[in-house]
């Protein structure tokens, strides 16, 4: 269905695929694996001729979908063969409204309206969007947003459906919701799904194969074999490895059953006790904190305490109201009742400059922060804002990422570079609290690693670090101690070890396999202690 022969493409000087031949079969659900930069996206988007039409760049060798060649065609030309959905819904979107939406693409193709009403009532009842069909974009959740995008990409009947991270921005619900989605049009229409994630706990259940694309070279393979030579893999994978079980096995249904031997080899072992908050009055004290908007209560009356050296995650569904009390709290953001402290002092009653000296957030897009057009202006203007000595914001960037040219636009930088340079200008007012709100989207393992290591960092030099996420396994390496919001109230507080264990929905896959275990770091100690280091 999708073939690729001797492709290679690059922009400028910078090569992103090299002589890259592989084939997706028809009716197949394929994960693309690769290392955040790898190049995925550019990929993902040739296959419908977005790169290079809309992107520049260089280009040889034959990209074919369904026989036709991708060279030449259009994105316009391709869509009754191929459907693209970014990784951001909203921003594809042309209409305000879900059967608009819908019928957008087939309008523009010339579709005649009986068939037109054909097709979008099929499409929403394949997708389970019929409670939400008169509704606005804007009224709808993530995940339904989400399945409207595909929906979109749908109506024009395309044998194959592209998809760049479709659960990087969704709860593990709604990521299971549209990935169910997927599955179906696999199983039942025989439709051709390419997927790029790096959840891949979330999707490697459902592929029948992988694509894995590192150093602009592609392997296809059994999802297996493929995963077990990833630098990026699920923990499963890793945890198959550390306990030497054939495959490895991906699933957390395949784990179980090798599982055995390693829950033997733990009987009596218990892991290492976390890190807590330090003694002394408590850093935040939030009582009653109410936000509404029109229409919507998002936080209902919330009583929250925090103490330096804490590591916080804040999870719950999309709409939870977590990011409502992240700004409610740094206090920039809109609070229709209650009280916020932080060290004695309200930071909504202050000005931006005393305020950033209490509690710095870093929002769901690092670069909303970012404004300059040089990394070094950044730093510079950050020193200022925050009435530090000249170099210090660089110097907090260097101990947080390597690499990062200071004549480099912000704009140009990585996903996890643009992160680390948002936190280090949050940082570079030293503030005691320090508030992230989604940090992970588009972080691969490594990256995700590597930030849980910076943040424990923190937390120990003693700021209280609070992060509202969906991502399990981040919150498994990172917290301490973990809040669960429900319809904007707190429906869970308390050590993270206890409250991921007793939910089902947001624990990690570790304790799916190990109950009581979070993380394969956690396994691996634990066993090297009891094996004298083997």
């Amino acid at each position: 269905m999708i073939r690729f022969d001797q492709v290679t493409f690059r922009y400028a000087d910078r090569p992103i695929l090299d002589d890259a031949s592989f084939t997706v079969p028809e009716g197949e659900f394929c994960l693309l694996v690769g290392a955040t930069g790898a190049g995925k996206s550019t990929l993902l988007k040739s296959v419908n001729g977005l790169v290079p039409h809309f992107t520049g760049g260089t280009m040889s060798g034959e990209i074919t979908v369904a026989g036709r060649p991708v060279r030449g065609s259009t994105p316009a030309d391709l869509a009754d063969v191929v459907g693209y959905v970014a990784q951001d819904p909203l921003a594809g979107f042309v209409t305000d409204d879900v059967e608009l939406e819908l019928a957008y693409t087939a309008e523009q193709l010339g579709i005649a309206p009986a068939a037109m009403r054909k097709r979008v009532t099929e499409i929403v009842d394949l997708l389970g969007l019929a409670e939400v069909r008169d509704r606005t974009l804007a009224a709808l959740s993530s995940g339904q947003r989400q399945r409207v995008a595909i929906g979109a990409a749908l109506v024009a009947g395309p044998r194959a459906l592209v998809l760049d991270e479709p659960t990087s921005a969704l709860d593990p619900g709604a990521a299971d919701e549209v990935l169910s989605a997927l599955h179906r049009l696999v199983h039942d229409l025989g439709v051709t799904v390419l997927l790029a994630e790096h959840r891949l706990e979330r999707v490697v259940q459902y592929a029948d194969s992988a694509l894995l694309l590192e150093g602009g070279e592609v392997r296809a393979g059994d999802t297996g074999r493929i995963l077990a030579d990833s630098p990026v893999a699920p923990p499963v994978v890793h945890l198959g490895k550390l306990a030497d079980w054939p495959g490895p096995p991906v699933t957390i249904r395949q784990a179980r059953r090798e599982a055995g031997g390693l829950r033997e080899r733990l009987a009596g072992l218990a892991p290492a006790e976390r890190g807590g908050p330090s003694a002394g009055p408590a850093l935040l004290v939030a009582e009653a904190v109410t936000v509404d908007y029109p229409g919507v209560h998002a936080v209902d009356g919330i009583d929250l305490e925090a103490r330096r050296g804490e590591r916080i995650a804040l999870m719950g569904r999309n709409g939870s109201g977590k990011s409502s009390l992240l700004w409610a709290l740094q206090g920039t953001g809109k609070r229709s009742g209650g009280a916020v402290a932080i060290e004695g002092a309200d930071p909504g009653g202050l000005k931006p400059v005393r305020r950033r000296t209490l509690a710095g957030l870093v929002p769901a897009e690092p670069a909303d922060l970012l404004y300059a057009d040089t990394v070094a202006a950044e730093c510079e203007a950050a020193d200022r804002d925050g009435g530090a000595s000249a170099g210090a914001c660089a110097k907090i960037l260097a101990d947080l990422a390597e690499g990062i040219g200071a004549d480099t636009h912000p704009r140009d930088l990585s996903e996890g570079q643009r992160l680390a340079l948002a936190l280090a200008v949050t940082l570079t007012a030293a503030p005691p609290l320090l508030l992230l709100d989604e940090p992970t989207r588009g972080l691969d393992y490594p990256g995700k690693a590597a930030l849980a290591r910076r943040l424990r960092g923190l937390a120990e030099a003693g700021h209280c670090v609070a992060v509202a996420t969906h991502d399990v396994e981040f919150v498994a390496e990172f917290a301490d101690r973990v809040v669960i919001l429900s319809d904007g109230q707190v429906v869970a507080d308390g050590p993270a070890r206890e409250i991921v264990s007793a939910s089902p929905m947001f624990a990690p896959q570790v304790e799916k396999i190990l109950p009581g275990w979070l993380t394969v770091a956690e396994v691996a100690a634990a066993l090297g202690g009891a094996d004298g280091g083997r």
